[in-house]
Parts: C-alpha cells; structure tokens; sequence
C-alpha cells in the first residue's frame, strides 16, 4: 500500500476543490439561465397578447388642420384621444372608460366598408381623421404639451395610466363591436339613439344621468337675432305674431319637433344649424332676438362624460360605468379585430 504524505493530500485536495468547484458553478448557473429564460419567454408572450393591437397596427391619421397623414402606433392614437375628448383633470375610472370607448371607436372606423367613409379619407388612403364632427379629436405629444404646459407630464402620465389598464379592450353586443357614442353632459338623462339619429340600438337606451347637474355645462343660454335664425334655418318669420309655435319632447326630455312661424323643425336640427349646446332647450322671443335656454352639451346619446366622472367619484370602476351607459354590453378582447384588420390592410 502506498502511503501519502499530509503534505500530498492537502495538495491533492485543493487541486480537486479548484477543479470542480468552478463546473458545479457553470452547471448551476445555465441550469438556472435555463429556468429564467423560459419564464422571460412566458412574460414575453403575455406582453405579446396585451399588446396586439399596438404592434400589428399603425393607425393613420388625417390631420384635418394640417391636411397631410399622421401615422401613429394602435394604443398611442387611444392615449391622443383620451387626452383631447376628456379632462385629465377627470377621475382616473372615467378615463379608463373613456378609453374603451376611444379604442372601440377606432376598431370600428377601421373596419368600416370605405363607401361609408369620408371622401378625403378615401382620397388620401387615411383610416381616421381628426374632424370632430365624424371622428373624435385627436391630438399628438407635443401638441399635448403645448396645451398643458408644466401639467403636461402628470397629465400624460394620468392618461397612459388609463389607456394601459384598459389596453385591448373594447366593447362589444352580442359579439358585435358597438357604437359607442358620448358626450360632454346630459340634460339628467341620456337620449334613446333613434330620438337623435335614425337607428335604433338596444345598447343606447334612455338613462337617469343625475350627476351631470354638476358640470359647468349643465346650463347655458345662447341669444341670436331672428334675422340669423331665419337664414340659418332657411324660413321668413312674421315679427308681428308668436312665432314660435307647438313643442314636442323626446323620453328624456329634449326637444323632437318645435315649430317656428309655420315650418316644423327637428330639434337635432335646430341644435346643429343654430350651433346650440343641447336639444333639450327653451326658446322666447325678445324684442329682434330669439332666446335659447339650454340644458346639457352635446347629443345626449351613450355615455355622459361628466356623468361618468360623477359615477367614478362614487367609487364605481370604468367597468360600471359602461355597462350602465351602454347597456348589456360586454368588454371583450380586440385581437380578433385586430387579426381583420391586419388582414385587411
């Protein structure tokens, strides 16, 4: 038997430690890379799936100002939109609401057959437009900052905060995505759509809207002269008798049919031609004058803007808020839209 001396093993010894140490180590750190690697890859895939939409589509934009094309990433145009249609100042929840209707909105414009579309839309290959009247209003960055000054981070911050916890999102009946209409503030209760427009959607129904009394737009009172609504509307009224005649009302209390000196108007039509803030409105002569007393702003269809921040100071979630606007909708996933749309373009 051989014998080895202290000095030998303890050698011997060290040269195994630093032998195989360093491979245990290198075995143990791949297999670990290994492990995160896998997880990263799950984390990766989940960010995929959020994120859909703003990877596989670029929305362009018709500047209607500028007159050229925009060309802005899916959840971007949202977050532009979001900060143009309603306050930053507004609670977080009715952002997030806000949110879902600008996306929804988008999805369908983008969907839309192109004989439905404007015709400069058409013309410059654009799959939205900026023009209020048809579209929603949009703004980028650094018009953004402009408008806000030293707010701008915060507010920008507040809106992508809104956008992001909504992100591919939308809302749809029974599987179909809707239109989801809304307005700055009601009269105290919403409109039935075909009150206003000509279609009847059982999503648009007629609502209590109690919280939009504290909106600053809730009253209003626009004097014009009866030589500009004559024009406007396109009529002779007599100055010696009472022309404003017989008034109809809609469910929630807005005008349907008024009529002025012998002609029957619409109230949506008198709203629109004489730039009032609401249909649901009184009118009195005085003196060359005719005086409009409004209550609410806008069309009064879908969701109330101001009703759905009162609805969020409450504690409601954005969630509430639109399936009490919209009625018996469901929040769905926007990938396969987005896979329509993608194919489409």
């Amino acid at each position: 038997m051989i014998k080895i001396s202290p000095l030998l093993w303890i050698f011997f010894s060290a040269f195994i430690i630093v032998l195989l140490i360093p491979s245990i180590l290198v075995i143990s750190f791949s297999e670990s890379k290994g492990n995160e690697e896998i997880d990263l890859k799950i984390d990766k895939n989940n960010v995929m799936a959020n994120e859909a939409a703003n990877q596989a589509v670029e929305v362009s934009v018709y500047r209607t100002s500028l007159k050229k094309i925009e060309n802005v990433p899916f959840e971007e145009y949202v977050v532009g939109v979001v900060a143009s249609e309603m306050p930053a100042t507004f609670e977080l929840e009715a952002l997030k609401a806000q949110a879902l209707a600008a996306r929804t909105f988008l999805v369908n414009k983008m969907l839309v057959p192109d004989s439905s579309k404007e015709e400069v839309l058409l013309r410059v290959n654009a799959d939205i437009s900026d023009n209020p009247e048809n579209y929603q209003v949009y703004k980028n960055k650094a018009e953004l900052a402009k408008q806000w000054g030293e707010n701008y981070q915060s507010n920008i911050t507040k809106i992508q905060e809104a956008v992001h916890a909504t992100q591919g999102q939308i809302l749809t009946y029974e599987g179909k995505l809707i239109d989801p209409s809304f307005h700055s503030t009601s009269n105290g209760y919403t409109e039935n759509s075909e009150d206003y427009w000509e279609h009847s959607y059982p999503y648009l129904r007629s609502v209590a809207s109690p919280w939009d009394k504290e909106s600053p737009k809730f009253n209003d009172q626009v004097v014009i002269t009866i030589s500009e609504v004559e024009k406007a509307l396109g009529i002779q009224l007599n100055r010696q008798t009472d022309m404003i005649g017989e008034k109809k009302l809609t469910e929630s209390n807005r005008v349907a049919t008024i009529k002025l000196g012998d002609k029957e108007f619409r109230g949506k039509d008198i709203r629109e031609k004489l730039d009032l803030p609401s249909n649901d409105f009184e009118v009195e002569q005085s003196g060359e004058n005719l005086i409009f007393t409004t209550k609410g702003y806008g069309h009064g269809v879908g969701m109330s803007q101001y009703g759905a921040n009162g609805m969020a100071k409450e504690g409601k979630k954005y969630e509430d808020i639109v399936k009490y606007y919209y009625q018996d909708v469901s929040i769905s996933s926007v990938e396969p839209f987005v896979d329509t749309i993608v194919a489409k373009k």
